[in-house]
C-alpha cells in the first residue's frame, strides 16, 4: 500500500534497521561511508545511487538544493535514527530510497551477500504537536544509552538515565549529530538544526537541556523503537 504524501513543512522520525535484526555497519569505515552518502544523496540534482561513484563526489556541495533538512540522526550498529524536515515536495520519500538503494548495494557488494539489508521499507512517525520536537530530538541522541522501554497498557514507557556517565558516554559517541547541539560537531555541514528555531525555543545549553529538563514520557507517541 502506497503511503499517503507527506506535507511540506512538517518533521517525520525516521527509524530503519537491519533484516532479522542484523547489523548494517560492520565497521567504523561502513559508517562515514553511509554519512557521506547522506550527505551527496542529498541534493535534488544527485545522479542515481547505481551509478555513484563515491570517489569522485566532494564531501559538501555549497549552494545545492536539498531534498530533506537532516535535522538530527544516530547511528547504531543494526538500526539507525532520523529527524528530517520536508523542505521540498517528496524529498524524504525520495531521499530515503536513494539512501536505501546506494548503501545496500554497497554493503553487498564489499560482504559478498545479496538481497534485502533492511527490515522492509523505513518507518515514520510525524511529529504533529511541535511541543515534541525536542523530545524527539533527546531520544535520537539518547540511543548510545540505550533508553529503555516497557509495556504499560497499550503504550509504552521510555526512560533515560541521564547521569553524567551516561553523558559522558554522549558526547565520546561518534556517530550522532550530538555534538552538532552542543556547537562543536564535526557533522555541522550534514545537519541543520536551525530549521527547528522557527517552531521552538532551542536550549541554550543542550548538555544541561538534556541533563536536567528533557522529557521523553510526553512526546512517547512520536518515538519509535
Amino acid at each position: 500500500m502506497d503511503r499517503p504524501p507527506i506535507e511540506l513543512n512538517t518533521f517525520h522520525h525516521i527509524y530503519n534497521r537491519g533484516v532479522d535484526k542484523r547489523k548494517v555497519f560492520m565497521d567504523d569505515k561502513d559508517r562515514k561511508l553511509f554519512l557521506k552518502y547522506l550527505n551527496i544523496l542529498n541534493d535534488q540534482d544527485a545522479d542515481s545511487p547505481s551509478r555513484l561513484n563515491v570517489a569522485e563526489e566532494p564531501e559538501s556541495q555549497p549552494g545545492r538544493n536539498r531534498l530533506t533538512d537532516i535535522v538530527c540522526f544516530c547511528l547504531m550498529d543494526n538500526h539507525f535514527h532520523f529527524l528530517l524536515h520536508e523542505s521540498f515536495a517528496g524529498g524524504i520519500s525520495k531521499f530515503m530510497q536513494r539512501l536505501g538503494t546506494a548503501y545496500t548495494l554497497y554493503f553487498n557488494e564489499k560482504y559478498e551477500r545479496s538481497g534485502a539489508l533492511f527490515q522492509g521499507r523505513y518507518k515514520s512517525k510525524e511529529i504533529d504537536d511541535e511541543n515534541y520536537l525536542m523530545g524527539v530530538v533527546d531520544y535520537i541522541h539518547c540511543n548510545p544509552t540505550k533508553p529503555s522501554s516497557k509495556d504499560v497498557g497499550d503504550k509504552k514507557e521510555y526512560r533515560i538515565r541521564n547521569s553524567e556517565s551516561d553523558l559522558g558516554r554522549l558526547e565520546k559517541y561518534r556517530w550522532s549529530s550530538f555534538h552538532s547541539f552542543c556547537n562543536r560537531g564535526e557533522y555541522d555541514a550534514l545537519v541543520n538544526p536551525e530549521v527547528l528555531k522557527d517552531y521552538l525555543e532551542m536550549p541554550k545549553d543542550y548538555r544541561q537541556w538534556l541533563r536536567e529538563e528533557h522529557d521523553l514520557e510526553d512526546g512517547r507517541d512520536y518515538l519509535i523503537d
